[in-house]
């Protein structure tokens, strides 16, 4: 039979464990129930069998629907959704790519970051783990074809740190966030975008 102490012991252990998961899942209900707007930096790391990619930006996301992604390296590149079009303007050939929002970002980590509806609906949640101080939230897609096996959202207390995904072809990307303000002062007409004169624009 176990010594009282070490019974003791073992259940704090368990119960500050539980406690510290569970503060990730509830972390990120809040965030997406309170969270009306975001901006702040971040940098990205895509890595596919044959290479690995690394960029970073600044981010502005309005809800629901509205967001830009502005890519400073390793090239310039803008991704503006303005409630009903996605538009994706590349600086340096000078082209505009246009499609319609519902279409395009399906289930993706735009849709949870600027959908309040996405995560509940589309994804189911566990705790994940923690690691360099983030806990982490897992969340699956619920169906098959949602394009992406997983999603993992990273939080410090209730600040959003980090997210990883693996989509269907297994390329993973990390996210990293920084500089997180979670009341920017936003407006719809933020999130206009005009195509500059002499560039392309393509529809798909």
């Amino acid at each position: 039979m176990k010594p009282i102490w070490k019974t003791v012991l073992a259940a704090a252990v368990l119960a500050a464990s539980a406690a510290a998961q569970a503060g990730a899942v509830d972390a990120l209900k809040k965030f997406n129930a309170d969270t009306d707007g975001i901006s702040g930096s971040f940098s990205q790391t895509v890595k596919s069998k044959k290479k690995t990619q690394s960029s970073s930006g600044s981010f502005q996301i309005l809800r629901p629907g509205l967001f830009k992604w502005t890519y400073n390296k390793p090239y310039e590149q803008v991704i503006v959704g303005d409630g009903k079009t996605i538009w994706l303007y590349d600086t340096e050939l000078k082209q505009v790519t246009k499609s319609g929002q519902d279409q395009t970002i399906g289930d993706s980590p735009a849709a949870i970051l600027s959908n309040k509806d996405a995560l509940e609906s589309s994804y189911t949640l566990k705790e994940d783990g923690s690691s360099n101080g983030i806990d982490y939230v897992l969340a699956t897609p619920k169906r098959n074809n949602a394009g992406y096996q997983f999603i993992r959202i990273g939080f410090k207390g209730d600040v959003l740190s980090a997210m990883e995904l693996k989509d269907s072809f297994g390329n993973q990307t990390t996210i990293r966030f920084g500089g997180i303000n979670t009341k920017p002062s936003l407006s719809r007409g933020h999130f206009k975008f005009t195509p500059p004169k002499g560039v392309d624009v393509l529809s798909q």
